[in-house]
């Protein structure tokens, strides 16, 4: 039988090497954009919060045509957060393109992936990315690469990998480790995955076994399942077996009425799709993820996918502040229940779960931006909702609690070394590695308790005026560490209803940081600011100078306000304490306690 002559390759690497803008150039020297075509950037990341974060956080696939091969090329998330988007895609693939950036070296994610794709067994085509960069070490990074090889334990088949150098950004490569010629085109690097990257091994003949790994959705077709065909033939117009989840429930038998293939960037109809091709398939509403399609008069369903569960959960529950239904749609906890069970649906990573409140409900990730992703989505979509801090969850081994450590890279300006080292001890953070570079930066990486590092990310950015560059990944369990110190300040708490005034604000600035201007809606328990003291401080934010016949100065009539700090919904997730919350529409952010009124706030805490 001969080989297939399609490869499926998945693009790996930590934040920021390159592997969407290289992927971009595979697409150009491939033939997919045409001439009079207006090339975007980072064409992959077609979701808005994507481009407009500069980051992937949806896996994607591609196909391109190289010498007689099909390549389908599937572009992966960065961030750990995301870790179930890498998982599902190294699903798909046969082999990896594992892209390590020729200054930085490999990073956490970088091996996160990897042990990943070794655990698949998955070989790998290492490109050195960037190595036009001033301050590249492409011989030094490539030990550093075979040192984490050797680290996770890969056999020797594993550590005997092809070295590409490019830079993906100009759309040139060469073989080994060197700066490609000005006239060279990525000719090297898709030759090596032609050559590296195993032809899929499955049974073209054998009975149908299809997995679902991601799912999506068209206007005109439905849900739409994608996947991997991992042996027999899957053909448009026969009828196929859908084998769910649930062992017990009968296999749902339907003819496959539409079929789609990957062309480019677009899908394609196609009659047939063999083993180890990648699919699109419409026709089944009742798809999961990890469903398998299989023979109908045979159905024997795959073993389902398997993601590494989530280390954060927070609420998120009706709107109940006085403002709520003036600037969203979409209220009701059953509006707010319905959307993250089609979240769910379509993110393995994501849990939810009651709570004891019906309004309320759990939602468990795998980190506070991925956490924060979904609130975005769901306020540009229309909805009101607010959400409580972030907490870890508690495991018990042995007896014992525990709770998840994470492991921080941090990159900074040299002179901000001391902030770094200060921030984390509190945290029970510990440097255990701390690596000068020749750029004026060093990379501090920091070992410490998920909870410690919740909102390090913000405190950083301000403190050394947005030049640090945080990186951070799970790494394990450990005994609950105690206590750890939250925020300095205490919260401003607004006690009365009404429209902020500047002559209100003008002494409330000497007590604190305000979040809020002149002129906007507050409420009694809405959060206007931070104090300096710890404690919490009720005021009056409405409050408007009384009218006299007394002559004043004129220096008297000025306001002079300092600007608001604005608080954005990471900033915002990070901040609040247990007793707060913060409150999202499409239009604001705002903070609030839980219970509004002063008087049930003082009951509270007593009970």
């Amino acid at each position: 039988m001969p080989a297939p002559s399609f490869r499926n390759v998945a693009l790996v690497a930590h934040v920021d090497h390159g592997k969407t803008t290289l992927v971009d150039a595979m697409l150009g020297a491939a033939g997919v954009f045409s001439a009079h075509q207006v090339r975007i950037e980072r064409v992959m990341d077609s979701n808005d919060q994507e481009r407009e974060r500069g980051i992937t956080i949806l896996a994607k696939a591609a196909s391109i045509e190289w010498k007689g091969t099909r390549i389908n090329l599937v572009d992966t998330p960065g961030h750990a957060d995301f870790g179930g988007e890498v998982e599902r895609a190294l699903a798909l693939v046969d082999g990896i393109l594992l892209l390590v950036d020729a200054a930085d070296g490999p990073m956490p994610q970088t091996r996160y992936v990897l042990s990943k794709a070794l655990a698949l067994n998955l070989p790998a085509v290492v490109v050195l990315n960037k190595v036009d960069r001033h301050d590249a070490r492409p011989d030094a990074v490539i030990d550093e690469v075979f040192q984490l090889f050797f680290d996770l334990g890969a056999s020797d088949h594993h550590i005997e990998f092809p070295i590409v150098s490019t830079i993906a950004r100009e759309g040139r490569a060469m073989a080994g480790v060197g700066i490609p010629a000005e006239d060279a085109d990525l000719s090297a690097l898709l030759d090596a995955v032609v050559a590296s990257i195993p032809a899929p091994d499955g049974d073209p003949e054998a009975p149908l076994q299809a997995i679902v790994t991601n799912l999506d959705a068209s206007d005109y077709l439905g849900r739409l399942a994608i996947g991997r065909v991992v042996q027999g033939t899957l053909r448009s117009g026969e009828r196929v077996a859908l084998c769910h989840a649930e062992e017990d429930e009968p296999p749902i038998r339907r003819r496959l009425t539409q079929l789609l293939g990957f062309a480019g960037l677009a899908r394609v109809d196609v009659a047939e799709r063999v083993a180890g091709d990648l699919f699109v398939v419409a026709g089944f509403p009742e798809v999961e993820i990890g469903d398998t399609l299989a023979d109908p008069d045979n159905p024997e369903p795959l073993p389902r996918l398997h993601v590494d569960e989530p280390v954060l959960r927070m609420t998120f529950g009706v709107n109940t502040s006085p403002l709520s239904g003036r600037e969203g749609t979409l209220l009701t906890s059953r509006q707010i229940k319905d959307r993250l069970d089609r979240e769910v649906r379509g993110n393995v990573s994501i849990r939810i779960g009651p709570t004891t409140s019906p309004d309320v409900i759990e939602v468990a990730g795998r980190g506070e931006l991925q956490l924060a992703v979904l609130i975005e989505a769901m306020r540009r979509e229309g909805f009101e909702l607010q959400v409580s801090r972030p907490e870890v969850i508690i495991r018990d081994i042995d007896g014992t609690p525990h709770e998840p450590v994470e492991r921080a890279v941090i990159d900074v300006p040299s002179e901000h070394v001391g902030t770094v080292t200060q921030a984390v001890a509190p945290r029970r953070g510990m440097v255990t590695d701390l690596r000068p570079g020749d750029s004026g930066r060093t990379i501090v990486t920091v070992v410490a308790p998920a909870r410690g590092l919740i909102g390090l990310r913000s405190m950083l950015l301000t403190a050394t005026r947005g030049t640090a560059l945080v990186h951070q990944h799970h790494d394990g369990w450990q005994p609950w560490a105690g206590d750890i110190p939250g925020r300095v300040g205490g919260a401003m708490i607004a006690d009365r209803s009404g429209i902020s005034t500047g002559f209100a604000l003008d002494n409330l600035q000497l007590r604190g940081e305000l979040f809020i201007g002149i002129g906007e809606d507050v409420y009694e328990g809405m959060i206007i600011g931070e104090s300096s003291r710890p404690d919490e401080m009720a005021v009056n934010p409405t409050r408007a100078k009384e009218l006299t016949n007394i002559r004043t100065h004129a220096h008297d009539e000025q306001v002079r306000l300092a600007p608001p700090r604005r608080v954005t919904l990471e900033t915002g997730i990070e901040w609040i304490a247990g007793d707060e919350l913060v409150e999202v529409t499409p239009k604001a952010i705002r903070l609030r306690k839980r219970h509004l009124s002063e008087s049930d706030r003082r009951m509270a805490r007593k009970r």
